[in-house]
């Protein structure tokens, strides 16, 4: 049976609860990758963080790293965001 027999054989309704579920599914997916992408994100800073202090400044961290300062201050951000907000958390509970 072919795709084009398959979708004429389907009522409208039913193509389109396909459509919708494929559609869900994919938004699930990218859901998925973003959180995946975040917390790779925070590890990331968290690191960089720490090479900051392990390098002494931002400046030897970027070159240590062979990362523009400007990443090296992105991620430091993110890092203190980080922490911030797990301090809001420990407070909280």
């Amino acid at each position: 049976m072919s795709v084009q027999s398959f979708d004429k054989t389907l009522s409208r309704k039913q193509r389109l609860q396909e459509k919708q579920r494929r559609q869900l599914a994919v938004v699930d997916t990218v859901d998925k990758a973003e959180a995946k992408v975040r917390k790779a994100e925070v590890e990331l800073a968290g690191a960089v963080a720490e090479a900051v202090q392990v390098f002494g400044d931002e400046q030897s961290a970027s070159e240590g790293l062979d990362m523009p300062v400007e990443a090296i201050r992105r991620f430091l951000g993110m890092a203190r965001e980080e922490t911030a907000g797990s301090g809001d958390a420990v407070a909280a509970s």
